[in-house]
């Protein structure tokens, strides 16, 4: 593990684990979580022989905690650092909901010989809020919500969300697991109330409908019918059209969280895009 200084003076925090000679893959957490999200994907592609790399996003987990750049271009400008930094080439970058639109606003600027592959799942792009442009949005009500929640009490709304829609768990039948819940609690509460508060409307309304048609490499996109943060009809096959060479798999009744609830599934499938 390490950390890397922005242009800006913030420290943004990362593990890279692996062989230094291997195919890397950068993960891209979600909101308001940290690289430890992505723990059972990191445990899985170390096993198979990939370097594997997750970093917290500025006002996440351990990164550095500034009062500005919470915003899409920010991001997007700290994964440029890391990946010069580190000197990354041919890496696949892996993004779930916000981490998925900073996926594609990084993909879309990368220097050429950085990135080979991408995979986002239940990500925000092409745009989540409604407007005249994307009438079949979230209204803008929601997101307000969402920043009254937490505004009010941050400690509580991180415990609704997860135990909630987050991973279905409100779901009439659904198994809960409470691990998840209490993990996504504690993530959320090592990030900076301020940079969550900001980050609501870099990941709802950002509008990524250019970058997705700029990408030229492979792009496996994944989304879960029953996500209740991120609706499936107003971004997976939206995205999936924009892009150049994409493919679309869409999971009959999962929620937003399905990478940790079904890591059985997508981390072949997964590995089968990435060697494929």
């Amino acid at each position: 593990m390490g950390t890397v200084t922005t242009p800006d003076g913030t420290s943004i925090f990362y593990v890279d684990w692996g062989p230094r000679d291997a195919q890397p893959i950068v993960f891209h957490h979600g909101w308001p979580l940290s690289h430890e999200d992505w723990d059972n994907q990191l445990l899985y592609f170390l096993s198979k022989g990939y370097r594997v790399i997750a970093h917290d996003r500025r006002g996440h987990g351990r990164s550095s905690q500034p009062s500005t750049g919470h915003d899409m271009d920010t991001y997007a400008a700290d994964v440029a650092a890391l990946t010069d930094a580190l000197d990354l080439k041919d890496a696949v970058h892996i993004g779930h909901s916000t981490g998925g639109g900073e996926v594609v606003r990084y993909v879309a600027r990368a220097e050429p010989g950085r990135v080979s592959k991408a995979v986002i799942s239940n990500a925000v792009p092409p745009v989540m809020v409604k407007k005249d442009s994307n009438p079949e949005g979230t209204p803008i009500e929601a997101f307000d919500a969402l920043r009254e929640a937490l505004a009010a009490n941050r400690a509580q709304f991180y415990i609704d969300v997860p135990a909630g829609p987050f991973y279905g768990f409100n779901r009439p039948g659904a198994e809960v697991v409470q691990g998840l819940i209490d993990r996504w609690w504690w993530q959320g509460m090592r990030g900076a109330a301020n940079a969550h508060y900001e980050c609501i409307k870099a990941f709802s309304e950002t509008d990524f409908t250019e970058d997705l048609k700029s990408i030229d490499v492979p792009v496996l996109v994944l989304h879960g019918t029953d996500d209740q943060v991120v609706p499936y009809e107003d971004s997976a096959p939206k995205s999936a059209a924009l892009l150049k060479n994409a493919t679309l798999k869409s999971y009959e009744g999962w929620p937003h969280g399905m990478l940790s609830l079904h890591p059985d599934v997508l981390n072949p499938e997964i590995l089968s895009f990435i060697e494929g």
